[in-house]
């Protein structure tokens, strides 16, 4: 059995996941405390830059496992390319980011393998010589640790925002690059893809975004979005919203942060009349800087933000906008 940790580094039409970055991060974090060396796995077809993009950080290799079945996302082609991968590598650990796409093929790949899979974590430890990992329950109320029984490879990945892509170590020189030889049969993929479906051009993936402006029911009524949306666009931010916001309808469901909602780690994140339930945060402590403005200074949120000012955010936005724009035109 191979020392090293695997870490599969998701893809979509040419580009990284950038949650696939805080895996890797998160991989040479443990990978310090274990004595391990790290390597990583990019599939896909036609993919060997992503591949050399991937090889700058330090690994001990990365593996590129090409196959035409693999150019678009099935999950019966992406489990038995895996399969291959870590029949060749034998990995002590395989960590994912915990995107929709890991989701769907995970617990697959996991039943093949005749393994367990931990989804969703959010850190990890040694303790007695034994690999614990925590993730959590109930809404963010209990943190769980768990840790692996029987022989690995085990297979964990990692909740959004709980590792920082800045925090991947790179490379003296490029990683050597591992052809893996994949063989897949046509009629083992069941599922054909189709044309990518959107509900609509301003559908958002805000686990992407690097700076997020969200508003809760401080905001007061949705005419007042009009000046959220300045603000927004005066910092290049996406908008989201906490649960009774979207829940109202003045912002579209797919732009909930929470719980019930997406989970991000922008390196920004503005908090406008955002109280703090526990359910909100839970989607966006893992931001890099948190900034907070409500008039209630016991504010649960403040408990989480970096800066905090206490105050009526329609005095404070004019002002913010102001001064972006004295900013903009030096």
């Amino acid at each position: 059995m191979s020392e090293a940790l695997l870490v599969v580094m998701e893809q979509q039409e040419g580009k990284l996941n950038r949650m696939s970055w805080e895996a890797l991060a998160a991989a040479q974090q443990l990978a310090r405390e274990l004595s391990r060396p790290v390597e990583a796995v990019v599939m896909g077809q036609n993919i060997g830059n992503l591949a050399q993009e991937v090889a700058a950080s330090q690994l001990s290799c990365v593996r590129l496992a090409e196959n035409p079945l693999l150019e678009f996302y099935t999950p019966d082609a992406y489990c038995l390319a895996l399969q291959q991968v870590i029949a060749a590598a034998k990995p002590y650990l395989v960590l994912l980011p915990h995107t929709y796409q890991v989701r769907d093929f995970a617990p697959k790949l996991a039943t093949a393998l005749g393994r367990s899979f931990l989804s969703d974590c959010i850190g990890f430890r040694q303790e007695n010589g034994e690999l614990v990992f925590t993730r959590q329950l109930f809404q963010g109320k209990i943190n769980a640790d768990i840790s692996f029984a029987g022989d690995p490879p085990y297979l964990a990945s990692l909740q959004a925002g709980s590792f920082r892509v800045d925090q991947v170590v790179s490379g003296d020189k490029p990683a050597p690059l591992e052809i893996e030889k994949i063989a897949i049969a046509a009629e083992k993929v069941r599922t054909k893809p189709l044309e990518k479906f959107q509900e609509a051009k301003r559908t958002v993936d805000l686990a992407q975004a690097e700076i997020i402006v969200a508003v809760g029911r401080g905001i007061k009524e949705q005419e007042n979005l009009s000046l959220i949306l300045k603000l927004a666009d005066a910092l290049g931010a996406e908008i989201g919203g906490s649960r009774p916001v979207c829940d109202s309808g003045w912002l579209p469901m797919e732009r909930q942060i929470g719980s019930s909602g997406q989970t991000v780690a922008p390196k920004l994140y503005l908090a406008l009349g955002i109280s703090g339930a526990i359910q909100h945060m839970v989607g966006m402590k893992g931001s890099r800087t948190i900034v907070a403005i409500n008039k209630d200074p016991n504010a649960p949120i403040f408990e989480v933000a970096d800066y905090g000012i206490v105050g009526n955010l329609f005095d404070i936005v004019p002002a913010l906008l102001e001064e972006i724009s004295k900013t903009k035109g030096r």
